[in-house]
């Protein structure tokens, strides 16, 4: 059995820039950086990034086009693909992507891209907080013979 199955959580490098193929299908491609810290046995901090560009279709493309921008956190679920192709002056070239099935939006900062209808873009000042109720642990009141495992 075979697998070429791919999970990246990052940030976007850029725009995500959009085409539409002669047929009308929407096509969309991004760049997203992933990061690796760790402490070498020196213990000194290492860190590495890699780049990972993506290409993503259809409806997911649009979405992506309109509320991703650069930074933006993502998770993109995928495959690895490497296309090969000859350039202007006839060399060569190669190139793997992750061809995205799935796309899931990162949190946003505040007021980052458009507003859906009936959200405002500013906070609500007199936003009524509910109390919570405060659990008093010192009072003795869980017995261990109470905790049914």
């Amino acid at each position: 059995m075979n697998l070429n199955k791919v999970f990246l959580i990052g940030r976007l490098t850029a725009d995500p820039q959009m085409r539409t193929t002669p047929g009308g299908t929407p096509v969309g491609t991004f760049s997203i950086a992933t990061n690796r810290v760790w402490t070498n046995k020196a213990g000194e901090r290492k860190e590495d990034v890699q780049f990972h560009n993506v290409v993503v279709w259809g409806r997911q493309a649009e979405v992506v086009n309109q509320f991703l921008k650069k930074g933006s956190i993502v998770m993109v679920e995928g495959r690895l693909q490497t296309r090969s192709w000859q350039d202007a002056q006839g060399q060569n070239r190669r190139t793997t992507e992750v061809i995205c099935e799935k796309v899931q939006l990162g949190p946003r900062s505040f007021g980052a891209g458009p507003a859906r209808s009936g959200e405002s873009e500013a906070p609500i000042k007199d936003e009524v907080k509910e109390e919570l109720p405060e659990i008093n642990l010192d009072e003795g009141d869980i017995k261990p013979e109470n905790i049914p495992f």
